[in-house]
């Protein structure tokens, strides 16, 4: 029977500036597709349930956790992920600073925490350390303790209010 709700649908997804056209049954999740349709592998599923951020990505530059929305929903809307983040071989700021103050351990949570922080100071570079931890305290790490992400996050504010500041 054609029609059904299960039958699958065309969708044109934009990830990182890449179109990609796929055939989706509505059920699916954005960071199913992102990762199995999309080959974007970096964005982590990690609860599944929206609680730990692991999946955020920016559609149209707002973090959302992509195992919460479905993939249909995400139709020729602009998606960016953690591999859309750097230039060419340049890494993003943010990138840099988690590397410089070891903001990271086993890496599970690192994509998400990107997404977010990027995004937060995309909106307002000129957020304090308060407003951040807050921001912050949405996603969850197991392994870091969350002082060094804070750390890596505040000195990337930093360097791209700078760039920011220095663009003409």
């Amino acid at each position: 029977m054609s029609g059904r709700t299960s039958d699958p649908r065309e969708i044109t997804l934009s990830i990182n500036g890449t179109v990609h056209k796929v055939a989706v049954e509505p059920r699916r999740t954005l960071v199913d597709v992102i990762r199995d349709d999309c080959g974007q592998t970096g964005t982590h599923i990690g609860c599944e349930h929206g609680v730990c951020g692991a999946c955020t990505v920016l559609v149209d530059d707002e973090p959302l956790r992509s195992c919460l929305m479905f993939a249909v929903q995400a139709d020729g809307r602009s998606i960016r992920t953690v591999e859309g983040l750097q230039t060419g071989d340049a890494l993003h700021p943010m990138q840099e600073a988690f590397m410089r103050y070891h903001a990271l351990q086993c890496g599970f949570c690192t994509p998400g925490f990107l997404m977010l922080a990027v995004a937060a100071l995309e909106k307002r570079p000129d957020l304090n350390r308060e407003e951040l931890v807050d921001i912050l305290s949405s996603n969850l790490c197991r392994c870091t303790g969350y002082e060094n992400i804070v750390k890596a996050v505040c000195a990337a504010a930093a360097d791209m209010k700078a760039n920011l500041d220095a663009s003409p």
